[in-house]
């Protein structure tokens, strides 16, 4: 048995019940992993909510990092005792033990503490998809400006030292002035309170009326409209989240007239559909952690049965860097 954070109905985060779960031995292609720390998401709250919905009772949660306890039949790659991290569906990891897939578990560095990988593993794989693989027509060069919105959380902490790493000059948008001073420290060269100022305007004046090339949205509808206002003629919007809601239903035909823009709706889960893929992944976020290029900053840490706290916490846009919930 092992203590887990499990709904058995959508809604806030008084829905969440600490219950005891059997675990289990694995199956073919699965590996019993022992967490040390778990990973805080918001695409945990959005599962919590209903607004992405899964099969009931959910034990919620997509990232973690501990201790392989036994491995299935057909897994080559990881062994008991091995220290191993993942960001992966289905859900689960808000748990003290689990059974799960071994394609999207990846052996963990000696370097890299439990607690840094279970705050990096999703947002750091889903800023290594982002900034290298979802990019606008052309590339991305050193040099090139970039708008990435919510910077000063975990993955936008993530995104500022990655982007300055690849030479890029990444515009931050943040809800305070201490957030927006986070992001200039993690490599940010620009810096926009969105509560103080236009953001818009903003890019505009910080490009010189030119605009950027592509922007990367978590915030979605409060900031979709702008995001779209401040972007080159073939410039990308890469949507990725729905901090403020969703994005209302609208025209595609209003792309042409800002500039023959190009949208998409990114998910990392799509890029880890191959254990090959999540491991090349893997590798890159690995190896730029252990340059010293980007520092994890976990800023909260909450015993696992306070999951709740935590959830609360993060609805509020009160946190900072990467939270993690200790089992």
């Amino acid at each position: 048995m092992a203590m887990a954070v499990q709904i058995r109905r959508y809604g806030g985060p008084e829905v969440m019940e600490i219950v005891d779960l059997p675990v289990g031995d694995p199956g073919a292609g699965e590996v019993r992993i022992r967490h040390a720390a778990i990973g805080l998401n918001f695409i945990d709250v959005y599962q919590r909510t209903g607004l992405y919905a899964n099969p009931l009772p959910l034990v919620l949660g997509m990232e973690g990092a501990g201790v392989i306890e036994a491995v299935g039949p057909g897994v080559d790659h990881l062994a008991p005792g091995d220290r191993a991290a993942y960001a992966s569906n289905p859900p689960g990891s808000y748990s003290q033990a689990r059974v799960m897939p071994a394609r999207c578990v990846v052996r963990l560095p000696d370097e890299i503490a439990f607690d840094t990988a279970a705050g990096m593993m999703l947002k750091g794989l889903t800023v290594q998809y982002l900034l290298k693989k979802t990019q606008p027509q052309g590339g991305l060069q050193p040099g090139d400006a970039i708008v990435w919105h919510a910077a000063a959380g975990g993955v936008g902490l993530i995104a500022c030292q990655w982007a300055r790493a690849m030479g890029l000059q990444l515009i931050a948008t943040a809800g305070s002035d201490e957030k927006c001073a986070l992001a200039l420290e993690h490599g940010a060269v620009h810096a926009i309170n969105y509560r103080r100022e236009n953001f818009v305007d903003r890019v505009r004046a910080i490009t010189g009326g030119a605009g950027v090339k592509v922007v990367y949205d978590s915030v979605g509808k409060d900031t979709f409209d702008g995001s779209l206002d401040v972007l080159q003629p073939f410039g990308l919007l890469a949507s990725f989240g729905n901090a403020s809601g969703p994005v209302p239903p609208f025209a595609p035909g209003m792309l042409g007239p800002k500039g023959s823009l190009y949208l998409t709706r990114a998910t990392l889960f799509t890029h880890l559909a191959t254990r090959e893929s999540t491991q090349a992944m893997a590798d890159d976020l690995f190896a730029v952690v252990c340059s010293g290029a980007v520092k994890i900053r976990i800023d909260q840490r909450y015993p696992l049965s306070e999951a709740g706290r935590a959830h609360e916490a993060l609805e509020a846009r009160s946190t900072t860097g990467s939270s993690v919930l200790l089992p």
